[in-house]
């Protein structure tokens, strides 16, 4: 599955690795996203909730119950990953790996 996927934006890199070790809710992704990309990435609640959809139609994420409730007591929307959405997400970082790898072939020494 993983050979489908052209390489991803990195917006869509920050999501997914945002939940790879845990679910999270959407207030919880927006805030890790920035962390984790240095202030980069600020995504907007309509950005992030488009590509979780995105996301989750093509079976990289799935929504499932938070362990937090919302005001009013109803549980709150997590996401996590798939074991599809760990594959993209390892082949991304290897294929990142190997541009770093050639890039520190070619450049000269001290840069």
């Amino acid at each position: 599955m993983t050979h489908d996927f052209p390489p991803l934006r990195e917006p869509t890199f920050f999501i997914l690795l945002s939940i790879s070790t845990e679910k999270k809710h959407g207030y919880a992704i927006l805030q890790d996203v920035e962390t984790l990309s240095r202030g980069k990435i600020r995504l907007s609640n309509g950005t992030l909730y488009g590509a979780l959809t995105r996301l989750q139609d093509q079976g990289l994420i799935e929504r499932v119950a938070s362990d937090e409730a919302q005001t009013g007591g109803k549980p709150r929307k997590a996401y996590r990953l798939t074991q599809d959405g760990l594959a993209v997400l390892r082949a991304e970082v290897a294929r990142l790996n190997g541009l770093v790898q050639i890039a520190r072939l070619h450049l000269p020494e001290g840069t």
